[in-house]
């Protein structure tokens, strides 16, 4: 560390002279940005822009931990002002978490004071120093979940992080080195290894994300490796950006959303089921409970609205010791009901509605209420009968979709023909033949070449004026 160092580092902490940078984290699966990497970078003109260089003097001068805490604190804010979807990775010190933060509640502050939920924040953990303290580590991870946050594990198998540290800290969240996704596409050796890591990860419950993907190749071949690394970050996507996308600016391979077929909606799957009102004596729903084995949850509604929800594993549970009927006989439904509810519009996709189950980690998700347009309440959803549909169009899509590319099949394409005849609807319809398409899979390989495909003729649909569906058939010679 150089005196020049030193001063600028006094300056930047001063002036809180940094600059922000957000780098999206990419879901494949559903073709969207998943969440974003909050990184930070010294001002351009000092010895001290790069990042790696700036926490080194830091470490020397004795101010990791105020450094740190400041890159938190700025990073929430901008993400915060900025309006960014999904979830933000933050980058923190373990030295600071179990030194000042841990004990302070410092990050819970500024995201209470950003109006950023806890649940969508991820605490990733990156090192510059080994961790020797595991049992305060741990203590230190759980108590930031017991506030809400998540936690991710960066850059496993780089530097002092290992699998000691996933094994310990049993994470939410794993990021892989670049050094495992850089040439994929060129080494087994790489794939046999992320092969194994995916069956590690689902054995945990814990989501894998790839850092480093950088080139088309590298990451058609992760697509092309196994559904379970569906977590993708790199320059191949974007780089980091004071201002990032909040979309994607390229179709995913095999990823297109579930098509919306016909009536697939949160309707479909609507179960009517009587509702009580706030009024209601406990008895009486307890007495409906018990004469309907198969009734699982019940809304209470007043005015033709749902106020809350009544499961029946928990209602039950009240009366598990002899006083209780004794207890709650003059008690009101409302006084016992939850009010932590997931509501879905009747007209909401299937497809949108598995996405708020899966994000709704605070609610119990087996049921949910349906409703209107208006709000007024129509019955019950089932996490299953979910499942049982979504399943269904995900069969009928693969069995009919092309093998290699996973785009819609003759039979999908036929379909959605009808589907505009029938309605009376203009659309154009374009065939495009790569010629020598052979020559070029001989010499650069079929990966490449379906790349290609996939680039050429992403059977898009949707578009502006009488131009509503596009259909790019191909053949290889």
């Amino acid at each position: 560390m150089t005196a020049q160092e030193a001063q600028w580092l006094t300056r930047i902490i001063a002036d809180e002279a940094l600059d922000v940078l957000f780098q999206p984290i990419v879901d494949t699966s559903q073709q969207a940005i998943y969440g974003y990497e909050a990184l930070v970078r010294g001002p351009a003109a000092s010895p001290l822009h790069s990042p790696l260089r700036l926490f080194e003097v830091a470490t020397q001068a004795g101010k990791l931990v105020e450094l740190d805490i400041l890159c938190r604190r700025l990073a929430i804010y901008r993400f915060a002002a900025l309006d960014l979807p999904g979830f933000l990775f933050l980058n923190v010190m373990p030295l600071t978490i179990v030194e000042r933060d841990f004990r302070e509640g410092l990050t819970l502050g500024f995201i209470n004071d950003a109006g950023i939920p806890a649940e969508r924040v991820v605490i990733e953990l990156t090192e510059h120093v080994p961790i020797h303290d595991y049992a305060l580590m741990r203590q230190a991870v759980d108590h930031y979940r017991d506030m809400g946050f998540r936690v991710a594990l960066d850059d496993l198998g780089a530097g002092h992080s290992s699998l000691r540290h996933w094994s310990e800290l049993r994470p939410d969240f794993v990021k892989l080195d670049r050094h495992f996704i850089s040439g994929v596409d060129q080494e087994p050796a790489k794939r046999e290894f992320l092969r194994s890591i995916i069956g590690v990860a689902r054995s945990l419950d814990c989501k894998l994300i790839a850092e480093g993907v950088e080139t088309a190749a590298e990451h058609l071949c992760l697509w092309e490796l196994d559904r379970g690394l569906s977590l993708l970050q790199g320059f191949y996507f974007s780089r980091p950006k004071s201002e990032p996308p909040l979309k994607l600016a390229m179709p995913l391979p095999g990823t297109a959303p579930l098509q919306a077929i016909a009536g697939r909606n949160a309707r479909t799957i609507c179960r009517q089921v009587a509702d009580v009102a706030p009024e209601c004596p406990v008895p009486s729903l307890a007495e409906r409970f018990r004469r309907h084995p198969e009734l699982r949850c019940v809304a209470v509604v007043k005015e033709g609205k749902p106020l809350a929800v009544v499961r029946r594993s928990s209602f039950l549970a009240l009366f598990t010791n002899p006083f209780s009927h004794a207890l709650y006989a003059k008690t009101r439904v409302m006084d016992v009901a939850d009010k932590r509810m997931l509501v879905a519009e009747a007209e909401m996709p299937l497809e949108v509605l598995s996405q708020r189950l899966t994000d709704s980690h605070e609610i119990e998700q087996e049921d949910f209420v349906v409703v209107a347009q208006s709000g007024g309440y129509l019955g019950m959803g089932n996490i299953v009968d979910l499942l049982r549909e979504i399943t269904a169009i995900q069969v009928r899509q693969a069995r009919h979709a092309n093998p290699l590319t996973g785009l819609p099949g003759n039979i999908l394409i036929n379909d959605t023909l009808n589907d505009y005849l029938s309605a009376g609807e203009g659309f154009a319809a374009a065939y495009v033949d790569l010629d020598n398409f052979k020559a070029f899979n001989d010499v650069y390989g079929y990966a490449r070449g379906d790349h290609v495909i996939i680039s050429v003729c992403p059977a898009v649909a949707g578009s502006s004026g009488e131009c509503r569906w596009f259909y790019w058939p191909y053949r290889r010679r």
